[in-house]
């Protein structure tokens, strides 16, 4: 399981308070308006916005925000544009860190991202510097109590996943983007219940950091996670899970 999908899931049992599901509600907000607006608001005819409202559902977003975001991307509704936008860069360590974005003002968010790589021992680069690094994934986490071995491989492999990852009884399920949404259903069908599933930029490579790097890795994809205008934070890093629950609390 790599290192940013470890993180991932730990961050989304975290996200709780209201505070944090607001956040949540703003990104998957933009993503929703976004999709409207670029493919139209029937999800039938728009995989996007299919994905982004079914997402928006796990979190338990009221059906009203989802239904305004809708209109406000189809223009039925006044609304904001916005931009995809990505910005690269290292972390300490060299650890190469892709942002993504949907923005209405480039300029701030460059200077926020920028700001926060230097703050945190970071720098940005170039565009095309570490993106190279990564590629379009769908990423499905199950807790191996959810489903038997045999169960899980079976869906995932003749559901399009490219492979099944297994680490301290959690199952990594990658697919390619175009079989996430169906591999999601036959899940749900199943009533297999997951963790994390989300179309994120995956590491090629991967590399592995001992607590002092992982603690100065992690708190600058923390921070950048934690702006408005970043979607999504991806890292070519990795964790091992004793090293991530003893740095849980100097996170913060």
């Amino acid at each position: 399981m790599s290192g940013h999908s470890k993180w991932a899931t730990i961050k989304r049992k975290k996200a709780k308070v209201d505070a944090q599901r607001g956040k949540i509600f703003t990104k998957l907000i933009r993503e929703i308006l976004t999709a409207a607006r670029e493919g139209g608001g029937d999800q039938e005819n728009n995989a996007r916005l299919r994905t982004a409202v079914q997402t928006a559902r796990e979190n338990n977003m009221p059906y009203e925000n989802i239904e305004r975001a809708i209109k406000r991307g189809t223009g039925e509704l006044d609304g904001v544009s916005y931009e995809a936008a990505n910005f690269e860069g290292y972390a300490p360590g060299g650890i190469a860190i892709l942002v993504t974005t949907l923005t209405d003002n480039r300029n701030r968010t460059s200077s926020e991202i920028r700001h926060l790589f230097t703050r945190h021992g970071g720098h940005m680069t170039e565009p095309n510097s570490v993106s190279y690094m990564f590629e379009k994934k769908g990423v499905i986490v199950v807790e191996g109590t959810q489903a038997s071995e045999d169960k899980l491989y079976e869906i995932a492999l003749d559901n399009g996943a490219d492979d099944v990852r297994v680490e301290s009884g959690t199952y990594e399920i990658v697919c390619a983007p175009e079989a996430f949404e169906s591999l999601r259903m036959k899940l749900q069908e199943a009533k297999i219940a997951y963790q994390m599933a989300e179309l994120s930029l995956y590491p090629k490579t991967a590399v592995k950091l001992d607590r002092d790097a992982a603690i100065k890795v992690l708190k600058l994809v923390s921070s950048l996670e934690d702006l408005d205008d970043v979607q999504h934070v991806a890292g070519n890093f990795d964790i091992s899970d004793e090293i991530l629950k003893t740095i849980d609390g100097e996170l913060g």
